[in-house]
């Protein structure tokens, strides 16, 4: 599949993304643990979704579908059944992270696979936690990689474990391991990460304690059954949103956008670099925030992004390096050497894809310097089985000359089904 892009006109929508692709995930995981039938409505009806309700059904779970992006999970209140087969998360790492926290408290044997790209993503960042709850993990890819075989126990251990680094699915496997071991179990961050865990586990009836950076849970909770309304998600909202930003007189507003504080950086992000922003929230109270974001462009200026800041803006890095070529002056992106374990190494093929078009770029070991201003041109580029790598290229096409070709574009199903067409519609004027 290709993506085949040409210098877009200034564009005015008013649009809805997809279920939010981290909080599908979870939703689904915490309503299999459950007493009774969730229903999951918006869920998002991209691959790596589908593919952690497939992996739940392997395990005893009962999966009615309702319609692509509706489901009624039937918890099975944390007893799964020992698969037949092994579990294939495919390209989905969340998946693997976090089947293995909650695999680690059954009393069975099973193996996690994955496609080609996840086979190359470590995983010693979750195996050495789980292990010290009490968990068996071995890694048969080099460099502990998957496939991943578990052992699990019903002895968990409760833990007190410090991230080495900031990761909210190393965050999230412990405590929904924790929610099956005798005592409390705690994880201290570095800096705050993504809370949709914390969040839904409060959703979904179970007690969680949170202290600055700790987050704490007690063992023998059962979540309660609930239905989840789950936002549309920020990630890929994110890339309208610098196609606008990066346009001036172009206007996008998007309805039902999760509004997540610890998710929603790239919003802080634009309105450092010069976009009008207006931010409505429409749900309160307790779960996840959600409202109705509108974006006007405006000429951008370049900006510096790490520290804290790198984990809420993790998943949009790239299309905010595109709106760094797109704009004046100097973008620094610094202390995001985990973009280089994702689906590609996403530093070096941004780099790479950026000057490709003609952007004066940098690339550092733990990111990128991109001197902005510079005429971009089109170029045949390949996506490297990478969603994020695949879409932020597309919306780079929309501000170059000529045509822009991004090859091996079928990956963006995994998170974002139906980009293609919004790209169409929103290029055309057409709602």
């Amino acid at each position: 599949m290709e993506i085949r892009v040409q210098r877009a006109p200034q564009i005015e929508a008013d649009i809805e993304v997809p279920g939010d692709k981290s909080i599908s995930h979870r939703a689904a995981m915490l309503a299999a643990l459950s007493d009774g039938a969730c229903r999951l409505r918006n869920y998002l009806p991209g691959e790596d979704c589908l593919g952690t309700l497939r992996v739940l059904r392997q395990l005893g779970v009962t999966v009615e579908s309702l319609a692509p992006d509706e489901h009624i999970v039937h918890g099975v209140r944390g007893r799964f059944t020992a698969p037949a087969d092994d579990l294939d998360c495919g390209n989905s790492g969340t998946t693997m992270r976090l089947m293995s926290g909650l695999l680690a408290a059954q009393p069975f044997r099973c193996r996690l696979t994955g496609d080609a790209s996840l086979s190359r993503r470590p995983m010693r960042r979750i195996m050495e936690p789980l292990r010290e709850m009490g968990a068996v993990f071995e890694a048969e890819g080099a460099g502990g990689c998957p496939p991943l075989v578990v052992h699990g126990t019903a002895a968990l251990r409760p833990l007190a474990y410090r991230l080495p680094v900031p990761s909210a699915q190393v965050k999230s496997a412990i405590l929904l391991a924790g929610l099956f071991a005798g005592g409390v179990t705690t994880v201290d961050q570095p800096v705050p990460t993504r809370d949709h865990t914390e969040r839904l586990l409060e959703h979904f009836g179970v007690p969680v304690r949170r202290e600055g950076t700790t987050v704490s849970v007690r063992g023998g909770t059962l979540p309660q059954a609930r239905a989840v309304d789950v936002p549309g998600d920020i990630s890929s909202a994110a890339f309208w949103l610098v196609a606008a930003a990066a346009q001036p007189g172009s206007s996008v507003r998007i309805n039902r956008l999760g509004l997540n504080p610890t998710r929603s950086g790239i919003l802080a992000v634009l309105l450092r670099m010069g976009a009008r922003l207006r931010e409505e929230e429409q749900t309160k109270g307790p779960g996840e925030p959600c409202g109705r974001v509108e974006i006007s462009g405006h000429a951008l200026r370049g900006t510096e992004i790490g520290g804290a800041e790198i984990p809420n803006v993790i998943d949009e890095l790239p299309v905010l390096a595109v709106a760094g070529a797109l704009a004046a002056g100097t973008t620094v992106i610094k202390d995001a050497a985990e973009l280089r374990v994702k689906e590609s190494d996403r530093l070096a093929v941004v780099a790479r894809h950026l000057a490709a078009m003609g952007a004066d770029v940098t690339e550092h070991p733990d990111g990128l310097e991109i001197r902005g201003g510079r005429p971009l041109h089109g170029a045949s580029l390949d996506s490297h089985g990478d969603h994020r790598i695949a879409m932020a290229f597309a919306i780079a096409g929309l501000f170059a000359a000529g045509e822009t070709v991004i090859e091996n574009a079928a990956c963006v199903e995994t998170s974002y089904p139906g980009f293609s067409g919004q790209l169409e519609r929103l290029v055309h004027g057409r709602r």
